[in-house]
């Protein structure tokens, strides 16, 4: 059913208080298919669980509110099983649901915020993985002409938080369901990057489950992350940048102690956090938003903040990183 001036606050993590013109919940395929028949002459925006998303102004458009549900195996052998998630799903419920059948090879994505059908948009990502690593496929439902489509591993041409649905192929798509393989056995874990090792160590773990890596991701994204529910947020708001050897010579000589992670013979990644707090912005407080004083990747809401507000911070920090580090940090979130 499609209703009339619906405040999106309550469906964005950020919290911000804007209004759809006309807003519909869509729980089945069908039913997204016959809206996008119906509305095929008039502006539709695409809403799955506001997670990665900046909204700036009033939605004049029709808001499709994706909240397709479901999880199932469609085949399994000794070690390996795939499942099939709804994009409705939210994505750190499912992880549980893979831990709870012990099916390893996304606990280090742990409490990342939004929905299943939103992770191959942004290739999700935390702690030495990625969605592509598991990821087998997903289906897709072209807006124009209402067809499904599968797009395999390759068909995403999935990068650092990338994939043709943010680059060719944005706005044309609506992903309806996810298919990944996963572990049944054999858990590869994945414990040396970031706190991970060492919040096993504190916790006395020393042959750590997939259990007891999802719980120490867990526990360091809660020591460093606000919960959207208590503070307004959409997690790290810019990607780490990558940049060339070249590039991170030179920034060594003036900042020696910068830290960074080997992407190639070529390529560097430094942690846009740390240029963040380097530059003088974490914890940063402006009225009612600023940087997080625990981790300088999150922007927040403290209160009724705009959206503007906001994107203005946002960047006022990449304009300081720029011209302190000469590095371009890019939005990992979505300014609309």
């Amino acid at each position: 059913m499609v209703v009339e001036n619906v405040s999106l606050k309550p469906y964005n993590t950020f919290g911000i208080d804007v209004n759809a013109k006309f807003f519909c919940n869509v729980s089945t395929v069908d039913e997204l298919k016959h809206q996008l028949v119906k509305q095929s002459n008039n502006p539709i925006f695409i809403l799955g669980g506001g997670s990665n998303m900046l909204l700036t102004k009033d939605i004049e458009a029709l808001v499709l509110h994706i909240n397709l549900k479901g999880i199932e195996i469609l085949s399994e052998s000794e070690d390996k099983v795939i499942v099939k998630a709804m994009a409705g799903e939210n994505w750190h419920e499912f992880v549980l649901w893979c831990l709870k059948h012990n099916y390893g090879g996304v606990e280090n994505l742990s409490l990342i915020p939004g929905n299943v059908g939103t992770a191959p948009i942004q290739n999700i990502g935390a702690y030495g993985v990625e969605l592509k690593d598991v990821f087998v496929s997903c289906e897709a439902i072209n807006i124009q002409n209402q067809t499904t489509k599968t797009f395999t591993k390759d068909d995403c041409k999935f990068k650092y938080r990338e994939s043709v649905f943010k680059q060719e192929l944005k706005g044309q798509y609506i992903i309806t369901s996810v298919t990944l393989e996963l572990a049944k056995t054999n858990h590869q874990l994945h414990t040396d990057y970031g706190a991970i090792k060492q919040e096993l160590e504190n916790s006395g773990i020393m042959q750590a489950t997939i259990k007891n890596v999802s719980d120490a991701v867990i526990a360091i994204r809660q020591s460093k992350l606000p919960d959207p529910k208590d503070i307004g947020n959409s997690g790290s708001f810019f990607k780490n940048p990558v940049i060339s050897k070249k590039q991170f010579k030179k920034l060594l000589e003036n900042f020696p102690e910068a830290p960074s992670y080997k992407v190639s013979d070529e390529l560097i990644k430094v942690p846009a956090g740390w240029l963040i707090e380097k530059a003088g912005f974490k914890g940063k407080r402006f009225n009612n938003y600023g940087v997080h004083n625990k981790q300088a990747l999150v922007l927040v809401n403290y209160g009724s903040a705009k959206g503007s507000d906001i994107h203005q911070l946002a960047q006022l920090i990449q304009k300081t990183v720029k011209r302190i580090f000469d590095i371009t940090i890019e939005t990992e979130v979505n300014i609309l």
